[in-house]
């Protein structure tokens, strides 16, 4: 089967965020907060073509990845959150990007690094 070539591929965007709550949060508890969400917010033929999939989570920042497009009904999706394993939280997003590796440079590594130094 051949694969295809990158002008019809989806064109995708990453979402940076930061999840902040009174205890650390889980993998597992953060999802099942998102897709019940989405699928509440959004309905479920939405949600699905919204193809909403976190990449990447280590507590507090992350990655999610959803269809250009509907990065505003994604954000939107991970607003209405306000706990995750029974703490309080709320879901702070960092930016959008176009690919992985500059969501990453441009809004985690940064903000880790900003964290690092105003704890000195």
């Amino acid at each position: 089967m051949k694969t295809l070539p990158p002008t019809l591929r989806p064109q995708r965007r990453y979402i940076a965020f930061e999840v902040i709550s009174e205890n650390s949060v889980s993998r597992e508890g953060l999802l099942r907060e998102i897709f019940p969400a989405a699928s509440s917010l959004l309905g479920d033929l939405v949600s699905s073509q919204c193809e909403i999939r976190l990449l990447d989570f280590n507590y507090p920042f992350g990655i999610l990845r959803c269809l250009r497009g509907s990065e505003e009904l994604t954000r939107a999706v991970l607003s209405i959150i306000t706990s995750i394993d029974g703490n309080q939280a709320f879901i702070h997003v960092l930016g959008v990007s176009g690919t992985i590796r500059a969501a990453t440079e441009k809004y985690i590594e940064k903000r880790e690094a900003y964290e690092v130094h105003s704890h000195i």
